[in-house]
């Protein structure tokens, strides 16, 4: 069963969230602050300077410098869960929110610095995680007919495409930087494991083939490696990425090989869900969690 849910809650999981970055060279990590509320998926912004992450429904900005954090105006869109992308010039945000007639997820895109939301996707449930780098198209993962699988769709709104139907669970789908290629997780092979097809849909590839659950492949900006989260075997289902968990930041070339270890942590859902690389490359933002006592 696929782990999707409303935005949750802090006061209901009990967690105190620190917001982190870790050298995707050396595997050092740096503490930026610590919230007693619940935190997620930070986004980095192509200056350099903020970290975009949700809590409580709502997207917030953290300043690096004063590392102080904002909440974004997003108007009705106030159940926003951890799926979240920022537009490739970062003038806009897409967001998936649960909607008020049914509570399921949808597609809006509002103004980074707030503003009134506008629907893309009217079919639901639908999460979100790349945007072209051209700006013209978002890919996400959707639930039709009982099936969770990579769809895409224009920015602006229009005819949805499918672009896999393999059984099995297919999430997470994320644009490289040249726009080429599409990087997602499938359990098509029994686990959970990282994939990359052509923007088309075309030649669908497994990347990865390790002893461990693998959600959430994110490109580097310079393309050259590739980020996902790791669960052990037998903590989940495959298609499971839950919460509270001991996982793994690992990062592989984008060609393909050996994947090495970059960090542990007590996290999961809600720990990079969307690509936290910074700028440069040299850096990933992430979010770990402790049990409050």
């Amino acid at each position: 069963m696929n782990t999707r849910k409303e935005p949750r809650k802090a006061e209901d999981r009990g967690v105190v969230s620190i917001l982190e970055i870790v050298n995707a060279a050396t595997g050092e990590r740096r503490k930026l602050a610590e919230f007693q509320e619940l935190i997620e998926a930070p986004n980095w912004t192509r200056d350099g300077k903020r970290l975009i992450y949700n809590s409580g429904g709502l997207l917030h900005s953290f300043d690096l410098e004063s590392r102080t954090s904002v909440a974004i105006d997003s108007a009705y869109a106030d159940r926003c869960n951890n799926d979240h992308v920022l537009s490739p010039d970062n003038a806009r945000v897409a967001v998936s929110h649960h909607t008020s007639e049914d509570g399921q997820s949808r597609i809006y895109i509002l103004p980074l610095e707030g503003g009134r939301p506008t629907l893309i996707t009217p079919m639901a449930p639908s999460y979100l995680h790349g945007w072209s780098p051209d700006g013209n198209t978002l890919a996400y993962c959707a639930e039709r007919d009982g099936s969770y699988d990579v769809y895409a769709i224009p920015a602006d709104g229009g005819e949805e495409i499918r672009l896999t139907d393999t059984p099995g669970l297919d999430d997470g789908p994320e644009y490289s930087p040249d726009g080429a290629h599409i990087w997602f997780n499938s359990t098509r092979s029994g686990l959970m494991q990282v994939w990359s097809m052509n923007a088309d849909g075309s030649e669908q590839t497994q990347m990865t083939f390790e002893e461990s659950n693998n959600w959430f492949p994110h490109v580097s900006p310079d393309g050259r490696s590739v980020a996902y989260i790791a669960y052990r075997v037998g903590d989940v289902a495959p298609a499971d990425h839950p919460a509270n968990k001991n996982v793994e930041i690992r990062v592989m070339p984008v060609g393909g090989g050996q994947s090495r270890l970059l960090a542990e942590l007590f996290g999961g859902q809600g720990t990079i869900n969307v690509n936290s690389w910074s700028p440069d490359s040299r850096e990933l933002a992430f979010v770990s969690y402790r049990m409050r006592e």
